[in-house]
Formats: C-alpha cells, sequence, structure tokens
C-alpha cells in the first residue's frame, strides 16, 4: 500500500465517492489506517461527511468501530452522535461500537 493510495481512499471517503472507496479497499488498502499527515481514519472522516453509505461499506469491509481518529479525538460512535445520525449509531450499536471514556490528563488539559 503506497501512501498516495491511502490518501486517495480518504479523499473518496471525504467527498463521498462510493465507487473509489470500493477500488481502494478492493486494491487492499486498509480501512484503518491513519496516515500521520491526517490522524483521522475514512470511517470518522466518512460519519463527519455525512456519507453514511460509504461509512456503511468501510464497516462491512473490516474498518474498526472502535478505533479512535486522533485528529478529531472521536470513535466513530462519538463521530456519529455528534452528527446525530441515530441510523448509524444504530448500526455502531450492533457491531459492538461503546463509548470509551478518554484519558483522565485528556479530560482535564485537552478541554
Amino acid at each position: 500500500m503506497s501512501a498516495g493510495d491511502w490518501k486517495d481512499l480518504y479523499s473518496a471517503a471525504c467527498s463521498g465517492d462510493l465507487d473509489r472507496v470500493k477500488y481502494h479497499i478492493g486494491a487492499g488498502v486498509d480501512p484503518n489506517y491513519q496516515h500521520p499527515e491526517i490522524m483521522c481514519t475514512p470511517l470518522v472522516a466518512a460519519i463527519m461527511a455525512g456519507h453514511i453509505d460509504i461509512a456503511n461499506y468501510l464497516l462491512e469491509h473490516g474498518a474498526d468501530p472502535h478505533l479512535r481518529s486522533a485528529m478529531v479525538n472521536l470513535t466513530p460512535l462519538e463521530a456519529a452522535e455528534q452528527q446525530g445520525n441515530t441510523e448509524l449509531l444504530s448500526q455502531l450499536a450492533g457491531v459492538g461500537a461503546k463509548r470509551q471514556r478518554s484519558p483522565f490528563w485528556k479530560r482535564i488539559f485537552l478541554r
């Protein structure tokens, strides 16, 4: 996997291009990779952009519903809550996503 492939997967997830997402997942790009420049998973990016079809596809193809994206400090469940997407909240709960507490120091110092 090259970083360019991953960046294009991330870009496709953000822009709502499901065909491009399918292409990259089919080519073996890891849907859980957080590139050091971006530090956000394609799943959280798709949720934040409102592309639920892409979020569902990523979940069906190996995206980790528990993985916190460092850039926005959100799990997929927290991103769906922030977006008010009850349908996706139900789907995430169905695959075992649970609320995670941030470490104490983050709750105190990173407000």
